[in-house]
């Protein structure tokens, strides 16, 4: 009964009660309103006409367009209203002021070093189209002198994560969408602490909805007393807003300008499996040392500039200044970000830049598969230029109506040529590619809406590296635990097929 009542009681429920309730109450005001004049009804049906028109000519993803046509078109008089108060997918204007003058003021410490883009055109010049755009439109320029880890699990990538914070002497910076309590996080907490009485500045941004029913709603001020300066990132608030529609999903660690991590692992005991969820959790991340960090640095100090007393001197946070040896070189590394606050679906165009350049293979690992019509005709199409495509789903998944929502996308890939995956052991939350032996990415980048339009995101692309033989050598071992899935597995029958569309309409939204 008190494990009952400390949910009943919880932010998360308290605040989503809060939030249902408003939206009763808007339909409930709607619904009196328009049937108080006559005038009234047909002044929201003309807003719902606008609305729509805007849609059509909005430049806009068109499975989400469609996803909000069709529910203004089927709720005439509120569907307007609606698209209004949370259609939108931007972020507040706040935020993005907030972010862009910090975006501006550290544009001259992410220039395209050039001639590291010149010696790859001379012997894949289609790789360096993708690194020039990541260049000119992150802005995230290519790195060398850095060494790159691939894990294949999250237990391995902890156990470098503490052997590294045990060895930080000036600064650590972490930035993730989920922390809770256990054997993962009070291990590094325990680390955090003693850093902080030896000087170290420790700085943390976690995600408040990410976090919402893990952590105490004080915990920025626990942590402050502590002394870890610490951000919650858009805190969960009882009110309907599309603001709350816009996550911090990343997972950066930064420890002393030289060493960084990446990749799909949050700080909780399921993503080392010491805590089993849904079966075995398979995740994958990297670890970066060299140069190429100070991207990673930079994305930190974006997002804590932009809400905390901004640092205004990068160069104390430059790679080489608390480590005056040379780095060794290993391939050609670029970590990158994407935001909602741009038009520029960065994470996305990269992944279908991979699919439309590659030849021989990409193998994919994604926890969700709710694709826009780019993403399905760019894995299509590469399947049917005769590549060998493979996507690794979950066989245990977290999320039984998005998972079956994915399964949707399943007949029209599997036709073209596509094969599908679903991993037994249990839950993947993996989020790589790696193709024809060249490149890969690792990092937080779902193929869902919520992941590739409205979260802020990042990844680690990599050329040459060692690590991308890894990545490919991990997925083959994956397929090898997996039930390879047929036509014969998509088959729901006619209500599972109409159900099924209908939640393909709504995926955008969700």
């Amino acid at each position: 009964m008190k494990r009952i009542g400390r949910i009943l009681t919880s932010r998360l429920v308290l605040v989503g009660l809060a939030i249902i309730l408003q939206l009763a109450w808007f339909f409930f005001f709607m619904e009196r309103l328009t049937s108080y004049s006559v005038f009234i009804n047909g002044f929201f049906r003309v807003a719902s006409i606008f609305v729509l028109l805007y849609l059509i000519r909005k430049d806009e993803s068109s499975a989400y367009k469609i996803a909000w046509i069709i529910l203004v078109m089927g709720l005439p008089l509120f569907g307007g209203i609606l698209y209004l108060l949370i259609g939108n997918k931007k972020p507040s204007k706040n935020l993005a002021v907030h972010m862009a003058e910090v975006k501006g003021e550290m544009s001259e410490e992410l220039v395209q070093n050039e001639q590291i883009l010149k010696e790859i055109e001379e012997h894949a010049p289609d790789v360096a189209g993708n690194i020039r755009y990541l260049g000119e439109y992150g802005p995230y320029p290519v790195w060398k002198n850095t060494q790159v880890k691939y894990y294949p699990v999250g237990e391995a990538m902890f156990a470098d994560m503490l052997r590294d914070l045990e060895k930080a002497e000036h600064y650590i910076f972490l930035e993730y969408y989920i922390i809770e309590e256990g054997i993962m996080w009070n291990t590094m907490l325990e680390i955090l602490e003693r850093k902080v009485r030896e000087g170290v500045d420790v700085r943390l941004i976690y995600d408040d909805v990410g976090c919402v029913s893990k952590l105490p709603y004080q915990y920025a001020q626990r942590m402050k007393e502590k002394g870890i300066k610490c951000m919650a990132f858009n805190r969960f608030v009882p009110f309907l807003s599309v603001v709350m529609n816009n996550r911090d999903h990343r997972k950066i660690l930064v420890i002393d300008g030289h060493t960084a991590y990446n990749g799909g692992i949050n700080l909780a005991d399921e993503y080392i499996n010491e805590k089993v969820r849904f079966g075995h959790w398979k995740d994958t991340g990297v670890r970066i040392y060299g140069e190429a960090v100070y991207s990673f640095t930079l994305m930190f100090l974006e997002m804590w500039n932009a809400f905390r007393e901004p640092d205004l001197d990068y160069s104390i946070f430059r790679p080489r200044r608390w480590h005056t040896d040379s780095f060794e070189s290993d391939g050609y590394v670029v970590p990158y970000a994407d935001t909602p606050l741009d038009n520029e679906e960065l994470g996305e165009n990269v992944y279908i830049n991979i699919l439309n350049q590659a030849k021989d293979y990409v193998y994919i690992a994604t926890p969700y598969l709710l694709i826009s019509d780019e993403m399905e005709n760019a894995l299509c199409l590469a399947a049917k230029r005769g590549v060998d495509v493979r996507i690794l789903m979950p066989g245990i998944p977290d999320k039984p109506v998005v998972f079956f929502m994915a399964k949707s996308y399943y007949p029209p890939l599997l036709n073209a040529g596509v094969q599908i995956y679903e991993y037994t052991p249990g839950f993947v939350h993996a989020k790589s590619y790696v193709c024809d032996d060249r490149i890969a990415t690792v990092g937080t980048i779902n193929m869902d809406f919520r992941s590739l339009y409205l979260h802020f995101e990042c990844g680690t692309f990599l050329y040459g590296c060692r690590a991308v033989l890894d990545v490919k050598k991990d997925m083959e071992d994956c397929f090898r635990q997996c039930h390879q899935v047929t036509f014969s597995d998509c088959r729901q029958g006619l209500l599972g097929n109409l159900f099924t569309s209908v939640l393909r309409v709504l995926a955008p939204l969700m």
